[in-house]
């Protein structure tokens, strides 16, 4: 290929990475042919190149037009309309590999040429080299692969934003197909936030799935999160919906410290000891005994014995048969005691003495304890604890089921209660942070073994207007977990939701058609590229096409990924009110244009709407 072939025009004014250019004559003739190549001269999001001695500078073309001349422009001023602004965003060396950044910048006069589909295939890289991966094309030159780079992806952040039905879903199914390539990459680790439930179908053959209430007719396992392993300030969410007295925080507080120290007095925990622990660390007790004391010591009342204490006599309630109300623990049912009383000649009945003043806390668990709701995290299955602390499975147990089985693992939330949603997806964040973290230089630990973490819907519980478990959480993590292997990828519909500081840190955007201008500005002040010309075109994306910006991408592209099979993909579809395909052909079988059942039965509806689940017994998914 000759210069004189891609030649557009010479640079006329530099402004930083901005560059303004005039463009010759005969650029804009239609088609520019290169080696029988045809391509359109002057295209926003085209590349354009700028010899300087034995490098080349690259750029993007930004703008056209008279609006991209650097002359001010008034009603009076002419301005020619033959103009290019170019963003410049990296340099090679003649016939060597693309690097981002600058050395040297371009002056007046240099030429400007545009760049081939062979130079393409030059800058994004070799497909053979492992820390590659494949996700599609690169739009209009089908054979240049679309490449990621997994060294930059994983650890430096990464964000997948869209309007709803532009493709995010498939897009996101497509990138975790591709990194959890056993061939390929036979330790990948990688955890699903799944709030709605969407990937269980497109993954089922590379995942495991927990879930509460879990199906096992689809291969879905029980998802347990052990309250045990919560810290304190998690728990007391969970559990109370937080606590506002300093005062009976503390009592809480020594409480929970004084029955795990009782714990491990009895069970030894490897890496527990009475010096190092607190009410945060994870040892097993039984909340349930706890809530029970708690209860007593708040709401009991006791019959006066001489030689005896307050808690050896206390009044319960009877019944006729004369069984005392002490209650249950273990289904969360309070003891009921006597009133007061102080009449003369009957028993005297009276207040414990120093009564806790934990009363609405403590009603408030004894309703989730009764709520099966809530069995998850109260009742672990075979992390529960027994009155003692003594626990079937350990922790390493559920990071193994998590992390360390297949290589991926989707938590379906849509199980979880809505009061809790945040505390407990802020929890498990934390529990795989604070294992990854303290065994960062052990072979399962997030150096030897990095882990990706999906957050679906982020915008739910990442909003910059709520101080939220999971928001305090996700900052500490894009803060810090670049260091010990611990990455995140932000999936969101509405980036203006979700708060600065986090996206400010994702170092790779796949952007995809966005049509709501204050989610654009959003990403582009994210962008550590100065390409706000680039993501202008995020409106006119099609429908799985997107813009590949950042660390993970030696030059921003614009590309279409490639679907998983129509059996693989996530449950997202839109309904199809007008089915063109036959029924037995179509992925959403129904539509106004197919005719009612006869007797519909609603009886269904009421069904699965009592079990909170969409598979009843007659669906089998």
């Amino acid at each position: 290929m000759s210069d004189k072939e891609s030649y557009l025009g010479k640079v006329q004014d530099v402004n930083g990475t901005n560059v303004s250019v005039s463009l010759s004559k005969d650029s804009l003739s239609g088609f520019i042919y290169i080696d029988g190549q045809g391509y359109r001269a002057g295209q926003i999001g085209s590349f354009v190149r700028i010899p300087i001695g034995f490098n080349n500078l690259f750029g993007i073309i930004s703008q056209i037009g008279a609006s991209a001349s650097p002359l001010y422009i008034d009603e009076n001023t002419q301005v020619d309309n033959r103009w290019l602004r170019i963003q410049l965003i990296g340099e090679a060396q003649r016939n060597g590999s693309f690097q981002r950044g600058l050395s040297q910048y371009p002056t007046i006069g240099d030429n400007v040429h545009l760049v081939s589909e062979k130079e393409l295939k030059q800058i994004y890289g070799q497909p053979n080299e492992g820390y590659f991966v494949k996700v599609g094309h690169i739009s209009n030159a089908d054979s240049i692969p679309a490449l990621i780079d997994i060294n930059k992806l994983i650890t430096r952040h990464s964000a997948v934003v869209g309007t709803t039905g532009s493709g995010k879903s498939t897009t996101v199914a497509s990138l975790i197909s591709a990194l959890s390539d056993s061939n390929k990459y036979p330790s990948a680790r990688i955890i699903m936030l799944d709030l709605h439930g969407e990937y269980g179908r497109c993954l089922k053959d590379r995942a495991n799935i927990y879930k509460v209430n879990a199906d096992s007719i689809v291969d879905e396992k029980e998802l347990y999160i052990p309250y045990w392993a919560l810290n304190f300030d998690e728990l007391s969410e969970v559990c109370f919906g937080g606590i506002d007295s300093e005062k009976e925080r503390n009592i809480l507080l020594e409480k929970i410290q004084k029955v795990k120290s009782e714990s491990i007095k009895i069970y030894s925990r490897n890496g527990s000891n009475q010096d190092t622990l607190s009410a945060d660390s994870p040892i097993p007790f039984n909340l349930h005994s706890l809530w029970h004391q708690l209860y007593t010591e708040t709401f009991g009342t006791y019959i006066k014995t001489q030689g005896k204490q307050p808690l050896e006599t206390l009044a319960y309630e009877t019944l006729a048969d004369g069984t005392e109300l002490k209650g249950n623990a273990l289904s969360g049912v309070p003891p009921i005691f006597k009133n007061v009383s102080n009449e003369a000649g009957a028993t005297k009945i009276n207040y414990l003495p120093t009564p806790l003043t934990l009363g609405k806390q403590l009603q408030a668990l004894g309703s989730k304890l009764r709520v099966p709701r809530y069995d998850f995290i109260f009742k672990p299955g075979e992390w529960t604890p027994s009155i003692d602390g003594d626990i079937e499975k350990d922790l390493d147990e559920l990071l193994k089921g998590w992390i360390g089985d297949k290589p991926v693992t989707i938590l379906d939330l849509s199980g979880v209660p809505s009061d809790i949603l945040k505390t407990i997806i802020g929890a498990v964040l934390r529990i795989l942070y604070e294992a990854l973290f303290w065994a960062r230089n052990l072979s399962q630990g997030g150096r030897h073994r990095p882990l990706l973490i999906v957050m679906e819907e982020a915008h739910n519980y990442l909003n910059s207007q709520n101080d939220s478990m999971a928001s305090r959480m996700v900052k500490r993590i894009v803060k810090e977990g670049r260091k010990y292997g611990i990455g995140t990828m932000v999936v969101t519909q509405r980036p203006s939701e979700i708060d600065p500081t986090i996206l400010s840190q994702c170092g790779t955007f796949f952007a995809l058609r966005l049509n709501n201008s204050s989610d654009r500005n959003h990403i582009t002040s994210a962008m550590s590229d100065n390409l706000d010309g680039l993501t202008s075109m995020l409106p006119i994306l099609k429908t799985g096409e997107c813009i590949v910006l950042g660390e993970a991408v030696k030059l921003p592209m614009r590309t279409s990924v490639i679907p998983p099979p129509k059996d693989r993909r996530p449950d997202s579809q839109d309904p199809v009110v007008y089915d063109i395909l036959p029924q037995d052909e179509s992925m959403n079988p129904g539509g106004w244009n197919i005719y009612p059942e006869k007797e519909p039965n609603y009886a269904e509806v009421i069904e699965a709407w009592r079990s909170q689940s969409p598979r009843i017994s007659k669906v089998k998914l």
